[in-house]
């Protein structure tokens, strides 16, 4: 094998979550691109079939399922559905992910532990199920964000405690299953990448943080989507429990 074939993910299969939109998207082309057929879940189930016309121009295969990562029973039909469908799961790349901005005086309990069912505890349970099917090779990428690793002005515990401890439970994971299953487990940990998320935030306040990034910039959503492909390639095989900041220097500055 060529150090460019390495890169290849012909005959995989990989799951993507928060397929729908933003960066989910570009994940699924990304794997597409580099061979991979794809399963694709996410709740808005009317939005994943546009994701799943790209995934089809690119020449692979796709299987659409509706999924709520908080619901651990759906968690597990997407990857049973994707066992079903295509017998095996190589790739699973954890990016559902919801994100709030309310001062930690006034966060409701409700907004704290909608906001960790989500982007930790949803991680969790998908990485489960996929861990109980994987076979030796399998990557598992949990998509976490430099406010876990570093603070950007806004009020986000919720969403910083669990991107936080995503990069934790990526560790705990590979040290539990890389030797033993032959399952590498890593994160990465964008930084500012136009999504839903950052539609949210308050005018001016992507400039005003550009001035912290070396590279001077936003992201390009096809970087990151190149990170997930080398992570879950053979290029990557000697990489596990590592966490990834994908974010133009950053958490440097």
């Amino acid at each position: 094998m060529t150090v460019t074939e390495m890169f290849g993910l012909h005959d995989r299969v990989a799951i993507v979550t928060g397929a729908s939109s933003g960066l989910g998207v570009a994940f699924a082309l990304g794997l597409a691109e580099a061979g991979a057929d794809v399963v694709l879940g996410a709740r808005r189930v009317d939005r994943l079939e546009e994701t799943a016309e790209l995934v089809r121009a690119a020449g692979r295969r796709v299987l659409t399922v509706g999924t709520d990562v908080a619901n651990p029973a759906e968690c597990q039909n997407l990857v049973d559905a994707a066992m079903a469908e295509f017998g095996r799961v190589d790739v699973l790349v954890n990016n559902a992910g919801i994100g709030t901005a309310v001062p930690a005086t006034h966060e409701t309990v409700e907004q704290f532990t909608g906001v960790i069912d989500v982007n930790l505890n949803g991680c969790y349970w998908m990485a489960q199920a996929c861990g109980r099917v994987m076979q030796p090779g399998s990557s598992i990428i949990n998509i976490s964000s430099v406010l876990g690793l570093t603070t950007a002005g806004l009020p986000q515990a919720a969403y910083a405690a669990s991107k936080a401890g995503l990069i934790g439970l990526t560790r705990d994971l590979a040290q539990q299953w890389t030797g033993r299953k032959g399952i590498r487990v890593n994160a990465i940990a964008p930084g500012f990448f136009e999504s839903e998320m950052t539609d949210q935030y308050p005018p001016g306040y992507l400039e005003q943080q550009q001035a912290r990034i070396p590279s001077g910039r936003k992201g390009d959503p096809r970087e990151l989507a190149a990170t997930a492909v080398f992570l879950a390639s053979d290029a990557a095989g000697y990489i596990t429990g590592q966490t990834l900041p994908v974010d133009g220097g950053m958490t440097i500055a």
